[in-house]
């Protein structure tokens, strides 16, 4: 069973959105990057190369969660992609 819970393969309907977004907002950028590392941290414990209480593992399962749901909401009410944006968010005139 694979342990991580990466956002692509999360929301695979998803993907062209996800890289839109990574390239040109850099908030959401910020928010996938810490998504990833909470997602690492937990596959460690699980996997037992990094240790934790009980307590320590279900508030990074808990925050990894609402990290989700976040970038879901973000990912749902980003704007339409603009084909003069050439992927950058930004019109290139």
């Amino acid at each position: 069973m694979d342990l991580h819970h990466p956002i692509l393969r999360e929301f695979p309907e998803h993907r062209e959105i996800i890289r839109r977004l990574k390239g040109a907002d850099e908030h959401f950028r910020k928010m996938f990057d810490e998504y990833h590392r909470l997602d690492d941290a937990v596959y460690r414990i699980e996997e037992e190369i990094d240790f934790a209480t009980d307590q320590e593992i279900e508030e990074l399962k808990m925050r990894r969660a609402k990290l989700k749901d976040y970038l879901y909401h973000l990912i749902r009410h980003a704007p339409p992609a603009c084909p003069a944006c050439e992927g950058t968010g930004v019109a290139r005139l």
